[in-house]
């Protein structure tokens, strides 16, 4: 297909993709002649993963072309691949050398602490946002969210198993920017039925 019969399918303008092209994200179709070049169905395929990083909000251009780097080069070790990809991701927040309040929910909800990873820093800060705000952060708290997003994740990572480093970092890095603002949707909506359906649960007791 010529680059205009690409801009069709993809919904994206030429213009956009001569810049993509430019910028080495999209890789240069087959020479037919000295002004044209045809692209194919992997063009098409690349297009649309990189309209769809382009759609998730707060993404620079910067970080579209790490994940894309990921994707083309991933390194040795899998699961440092899709951390980083997934760390390419919003939100965006300051690292440091230690994450005490991370840690302790961390190791409290069973789960595998590895300072590296972006979303050790993500939930440190979310933490310490609580805690400003007065809110509850106790076990109970941590064990609603902890063990329903187990149960989420479980199901979410089974597919990756069969699937090559570079499918799964596509995966990884898609499932997750795209389906976290389903959840937010949803999680709104269950608060919004049950609100008005008079279906509010009592507040759990803590056992004395």
């Amino acid at each position: 297909m010529r680059i205009s019969e690409l801009s069709k399918r993809s919904g994206v303008p030429v213009a956009t993709l001569k810049f993509y092209i430019r910028e080495g994200m999209l890789p240069r179709g087959e020479a037919v002649s000295a002004t044209s070049a045809d692209y194919g169905d992997e063009h098409l395929a690349r297009v649309r993963l990189i309209a769809a990083l382009a759609d998730v909000r707060g993404l620079p251009l910067s970080r579209v072309r790490e994940i894309l780097a990921l994707v083309d080069d991933p390194a040795p070790d899998p699961i440092e691949t899709l951390g980083r990809a997934v760390g390419a991701l919003p939100p965006y927040v300051e690292e440091a050398e230690d994450y005490p309040r991370a840690r302790a929910a961390i190791e409290q909800a069973g789960l595998t602490y590895e300072p590296r990873f972006a979303a050790v820093p993500q939930l440190e800060s979310a933490i310490r946002a609580i805690e400003d705000a007065g809110l509850r952060w106790e076990p109970a708290v941590l064990r609603r969210y902890a063990d329903a997003m187990r149960e989420v994740a479980s199901e979410e990572v089974a597919p990756v198993g069969e699937m090559a480093v570079k499918d799964a970092v596509t995966y990884a890095v898609l499932g997750t920017a795209l389906y976290e603002p389903v959840m937010l949707a949803l999680r709104r909506l269950a608060h919004h039925h049950l609100l008005v359906s008079g279906a509010v649960p009592p507040p759990e007791v803590e056992p004395g």
